[in-house]
């Protein structure tokens, strides 16, 4: 159990620690119900909710849920209604036809005006169908505004969060995230939150920015690690889950719900962040990926890019995801006699790339921190001519890869960009031109 924290009074909340364990945390001595889930009566008049993230049937390992006490039942709400859904797009993805042209994007411009994490997201592209309950989507999240008196939840996916730029404050039902560039933090669908900035310097003309994959599938979980054994990437205990936290404030707020691919809001007389305690394994957490235990070669040649997976969303299909989330860090290089940049690759899996800080080494230029990528389903890519150039004519020594943080998004699926990432102004039109340099080695004779 945690000591008493109660966000009125200002307080942070601390951490436990693991992945997909059960918890059980309360915020006032006492309000955690032992030795049964549902009492007639609850501690300091509380109202007992229980909140599933998969079905009830679903085996003991792989189900999730969580008991929730609270100052008030979720169901006190007005009415929903369809508000605008700005430049975040769901279900069916056809803005365009998806096509095979590799995409990229430059940095996305911070706002102008005062926009929070909800108005400031911008999907880029996505796949398959929440209601079917498979494919994702990627969007880019800007903000210079903390959320106060709105909310959001989201009915179609887990949110997996990854900042690029400034810290984020996740003030969720369970207690509060602070999450930071080169972390990242996993929201549980249906789970409300809002959203603060901690550094005064992003309030006004500063901002964050950062990228999202909205997991329309399964629930992300660690990989299995088959033949590289009991330890390695990352590591469950490394996953902090927040201790229990509550507001009870009253007052006219808004909760916004994403509900089929679009946005609903109602009016709510009171925060719904007043869980007071919880226990159950349901539960938001963050993780720092600096802990990632990085695997690779010491002989020659290349694991498969499938050794730096941080989490995955398995599919019907055995050892193909729904979405792998992969990630590229800072690592040594001594294979012999190897070509050590990524290869050139078409894949059956379709990639979205960011890239949170530092250079990817297989594109020095052009792909920025804050940048994006999309190379869909058999799409050609790899190295540019300049970067073939000098990783085919290099010393072969030891050589460490620092200071760079990129990832993937990952899935099975073909992903349509959309309308609004199409005519963004950060759409690079000449991306094709990088590998235009690659030239002519061959040689009929040695």
């Amino acid at each position: 159990m945690n000591s008493p924290r109660d966000l009125a009074a200002g307080t942070r909340a601390g951490y436990m620690s693991g992945f997909g364990n059960e918890f059980a945390t309360e915020a006032l001595p006492g309000a955690l119900p032992v030795g049964r889930n549902s009492p007639q009566r609850v501690a300091y008049g509380l109202y007992t909710e229980v909140l599933s993230g998969t079905a009830f049937t679903s085996a003991r390992a792989a189900n999730r849920r969580a008991w929730l006490y609270r100052i008030r039942p979720s169901v006190k709400h007005a009415a929903f209604r369809r508000i605008d859904n700005r430049l975040l797009r769901g279900a069916p993805f056809n803005d365009n036809p998806p096509g095979p042209n590799q995409l990229r994007w430059n940095p996305f411009a911070l706002p102008a005006e005062p926009t929070d994490f909800l108005e400031g997201l911008i999907t880029l592209a996505g796949c398959g169908e929440p209601a079917l309950q498979a494919g994702m989507a990627a969007h880019v999240y800007r903000a210079n505004r903390s959320m106060t008196n709105r909310y959001f939840s989201n009915s179609d996916g887990e949110m997996l969060i990854v900042p690029q730029t400034g810290r984020l404050a996740l003030h969720t039902e369970m207690g509060i995230i602070e999450v930071a560039p080169n972390q990242i933090a996993l929201l549980p669908r249906g789970v409300r939150f809002r959203v603060e900035l901690p550094d005064a310097a992003a309030e006004g003309a500063g901002g964050v920015r950062g990228y999202i994959c909205e997991n329309f599938g399964a629930l992300l979980r660690l990989p299995e690690l088959g033949p590289i054994g009991s330890n390695g990437l990352a590591n469950a205990r490394d996953f902090l889950v927040p201790q229990a936290a509550y507001e009870d404030r009253d007052g006219d707020f808004e909760w916004v719900q994403k509900f089929a691919g679009n946005l609903w809001s109602a009016r709510i007389d009171h925060s719904p962040l007043d869980v007071v305690a919880w226990h159950g394994n349901y539960t938001p957490c963050k993780y720092d990926l600096a802990h990632f235990n990085t695997i690779g070669s010491t002989s020659f040649d290349h694991p498969d890019p499938s050794i730096f997976t941080v989490l995955t969303s398995p599919s019907d299909t055995p050892g193909t995801a729904n979405i792998d989330f992969v990630i590229f860090p800072p690592r040594w290089l001594v294979m012999e006699d190897t070509f050590r940049p990524p290869w050139y690759h078409r894949n059956v899996m379709s990639e979205f790339m960011g890239l949170v800080r530092g250079q990817y080494d297989a594109r020095r230029e052009g792909f920025l921190p804050g940048g994006a990528s999309l190379h869909n389903s058999f799409a050609p890519h790899g190295a540019d001519g300049g970067t073939f150039d000098r990783a085919t004519s290099a010393p072969l020594a030891p050589h460490k890869i620092e200071d760079t943080m990129a990832f993937m998004f990952e899935t099975r699926y073909v992903l349509a960009p959309t309308r609004a990432a199409l005519e963004a102004p950060e759409l690079q039109q000449d991306y094709q031109e990088v590998w235009q340099g690659v030239r002519k080695h061959f040689r009929a004779e040695q």
